[in-house]
């Protein structure tokens, strides 16, 4: 078959992989800690990096892309392999994430073009705090983001205070009052001390905290330690 033939379908390829790219969100993870973290996300970016201060990563993620998030893991140590662990954040001893971190740890969550070509994103502590975080745009015009930078490690209340984080009560006690396993539930004294510190963040499964919304093809940033 001769090159002219197949000029339609490698000009619709084309034009397919362009419209693809135009359309995914690029990510930038810095780290601004005064340690080293190893950066997480799942999906994108082949799952994981370490950063030392200062250092950046840069993912791109696929338009339409849901239940997605980004989170920082503490003092690690991973062999030639890739295999290990961390003291907050461990995604199963791997250091390229395949599943969500073990709690404590903050989230950066993130849904790519979804009702009516909106992004949609939020910091949560539905699985506690480890690291200070900003979760921020950085193009089309979307200009507010979201950061809790508060010592939430050094005032965690000492039931929910773990090596290196402070734990949601959901994962330290595990009942419906904090993890609203029946649909119903309110705010409770330990979601009250996160949404002090932090008031646009999740702070339990049924907080009224809304996401914030950019249109779809939005780039966005995630700061460790703003």
């Amino acid at each position: 078959m001769s090159l002219s033939r197949n000029l339609p379908t490698l000009s619709f390829l084309f034009v397919t992989l362009c419209f693809a790219l135009a359309h995914a969100a690029r990510f930038d993870i810095r780290n601004n800690c005064p340690y080293t973290v190893w950066a997480a996300a799942v999906p994108g970016g082949g799952g994981g990096k370490k950063l030392n201060r200062g250092e950046t990563w840069a993912i791109d993620v696929n338009s339409g892309t849901k239940q997605a998030r980004i989170w920082a893991r503490t003092k690690c140590t991973f062999d030639q392999s890739g295999c290990g662990k961390c003291e907050t954040g461990d995604c199963g001893g791997l250091l390229q994430c395949k599943a969500y971190g073990k709690p404590p740890n903050t989230l950066a969550e993130y849904a790519l073009n979804q009702f009516g070509n909106i992004d949609s994103f939020y910091i949560s502590f539905l699985e506690g705090f480890n690291v200070p975080m900003e979760f921020s745009p950085t193009s089309n015009g979307c200009t507010r983001g979201v950061k809790c930078a508060a010592d939430i490690n050094g005032q965690c209340p000492k039931q929910l205070k773990v090596q290196g984080g402070c734990n949601n009560p959901c994962t330290v006690f595990n009942t419906d009052q904090y993890c609203c396993n029946s649909g119903k539930c309110g705010p409770t004294n330990y979601s009250k001390f996160f949404e002090d510190r932090c008031r646009d963040a999740y702070s339990y499964p049924k907080d009224q905290t809304t996401a914030f919304m950019c249109p779809s093809g939005t780039n966005y940033k995630v700061v460790f330690c703003p």
